[in-house]
């Protein structure tokens, strides 16, 4: 899981806000009933990704759509964990 921060441009209806992503140039709406932001705020959106390409330094991350960013914008939260696995891949012989 990675995080990048966002700077909020304005409220857009009661539960949505309008914000502007770092190396996105394209509008991008987030929902957010809950907090009292205020225009030029900084907000940070967490977010799973979901290809990286090194060679051009940029990352997509999930965050309801995809949206590509450039890698240094982002920063790691949290390590990536593989899903447990709850049978052995194979039968037990005995």
């Amino acid at each position: 899981m990675v995080a990048v921060t966002a700077t909020v441009r304005r409220r857009v209806t009661d539960d949505r806000v309008s914000v502007s992503i770092p190396s996105y140039h394209f509008p991008h709406s987030i929902r957010d009933s809950k907090s009292e932001v205020k225009r030029g705020q900084p907000i940070e959106l967490r977010a799973e990704v979901t290809r990286m390409d090194e060679e051009g330094g940029k990352v997509t991350i999930d965050l309801g759509t995809l949206v590509t960013v450039d890698i240094d914008k982002v920063r790691l939260v949290e390590k990536y964990r593989a899903p447990k696995r709850k049978k052995p891949l194979r039968d037990m012989v005995d």
